[in-house]
């Protein structure tokens, strides 16, 4: 467990990490930082990294996005605070910590013109697994024909034809391995309309989810960071952040 004042805390794993060292070998992060713990909403940054310890914005200004309709809890990625609430399945939080970004999801040939990053294209094969009793859970599975359908398949299909999911781009909350029950499924989409909150994703409109694909590339080793801006500002420093200004 990690202790005020400590500068270690816990990878997705259960291994201790220093925080200092959690950003080594990442060039680009994408920041979303909110009011507090109960905010819904929140603001994102893509940052690319320039030398060894600072930190370019790459937007002019920062993107409005969506989040979890009851707030942040923290999630299971490569940073987490294990004293603190613990998003669950179903619990209607974003998972807050830093994450790995996985790959990009969607019902097109292929990404964006400019875009260089992993695509998967989806579908009526495709599901994702959020069923805690599954063995499967939390992992994209793409089964071998319809004439081999699992019996839980038809309630775990990846959506198609749904605006909202024309594009997923993965966070890779509790997905090292997937802990049953700790939240699933977790993805930057399409947000459904003004206001409209999330079940723990974060969503922002179609132009800038686009905006973010063609930003991310594979060899930058992107990460995702989401955090109530007070917890951001208090790890600037100990964990080598981009400046946010909120």
């Amino acid at each position: 467990m990690i202790l005020a004042g400590s500068f270690s805390s816990f990878n997705a794993a259960g291994e201790s990490i220093s925080h200092k060292h959690i950003l080594n070998g990442v060039g680009q992060l994408v920041v979303v930082v909110t009011d507090g713990w109960d905010s819904s909403e929140g603001k994102l940054m893509c940052f690319i990294r320039e030398g060894r310890k600072s930190w370019r914005p790459k937007l002019k200004k920062a993107i409005p996005v969506m989040l979890g309709s009851k707030g942040l809890a923290w999630g299971r990625g490569v940073f987490t605070e294990t004293e603190k609430k613990i998003k669950k399945e179903g619990d209607g939080c974003a998972p807050a910590g830093i994450f790995k970004i996985g790959k990009i999801y969607g019902e097109s040939e292929s990404l964006l013109n400019k875009s260089k990053y992993p695509y998967h294209k989806i579908t009526k094969l495709d599901a994702w697994i959020d069923d805690p009793k599954n063995p499967l859970y939390n992992k994209h599975v793409r089964i071998g024909s319809r004439d081999e359908v699992p019996v839980w398949f038809q309630s775990q299909r990846m959506r198609l034809g749904d605006p909202a999911y024309k594009w997923l781009i993965e966070i890779r909350h509790n997905s090292d391995p997937p802990k049953p029950g700790y939240g699933s499924a977790i993805f930057f989409h399409v947000q459904r309309g003004p206001g409209r909150r999330t079940t723990g994703c974060t969503a922002m409109k179609l132009i800038d989810l686009e905006r973010l694909i063609v930003f991310l590339r594979k060899d930058k080793n992107p990460h995702y960071i989401l955090l109530p801006y007070f917890e951001y500002q208090r790890k600037i420093k100990i964990m080598n952040l981009p400046d946010f200004s909120y």
